[in-house]
């Protein structure tokens, strides 16, 4: 199983649609393992987004991602990090394809609703940078059988 950090932006917050976004990635058969909302502070935003240093955008995406409260969730799936970027959708909003949280809910470039990790690596830096050790709880859910085929091999593609 893989873990991966979905934050919920400021925006979608503002526009009430976290228990949307919540129910996308549930329906889909991510576990949370992590959730928490919280006002992040301009030096973990700085952390967070340190590749983006020096680019036009990155003052205006450290304003933005500062000017209110953010959903953090931390989900655990087969493949969880693919899911959660196709769920996502397209980084801008008006180039998401309907049917992605962001084709469905999003227009603006700078506005886009949600980070989600990119790799294995990110997602366990980005869950340690905002979640601290504890903070995770996995449980083993007994209607995982249901949504993935556990009885063969655990690395066969096919025992989706």
């Amino acid at each position: 199983m893989q873990k991966t950090l979905v934050i919920i932006k400021p925006d979608a917050v503002q526009r009430r649609l976290v228990g949307k976004i919540i129910k996308r990635f549930e329906d889909k058969g991510l576990e949370i393992i992590g959730l928490k909302m919280t006002v992040i502070s301009e030096e973990l935003v700085k952390e967070h987004y340190s590749a983006h240093v020096g680019k036009d955008h990155y003052e205006k995406l450290v304003k933005f991602m500062t000017s209110g409260p953010v959903v953090m969730m931390a989900l655990r799936g087969k493949k969880a990090i693919e899911v959660t970027r196709k769920l996502m959708g397209s980084t801008f909003g008006h180039e998401a394809n309907p049917g992605t949280i962001r084709g469905d809910f999003a227009i603006s470039k700078r506005f886009n609703l949600l980070h989600g990790s990119d790799s294995e690596e990110s997602a366990e830096k980005e869950i340690s940078l905002f979640f601290e050790n504890g903070e995770l709880i996995q449980n083993d859910q007994s209607g995982l059988k249901w949504i993935y085929d556990l009885s063969g091999n655990p690395t066969d593609e096919n025992s989706f």
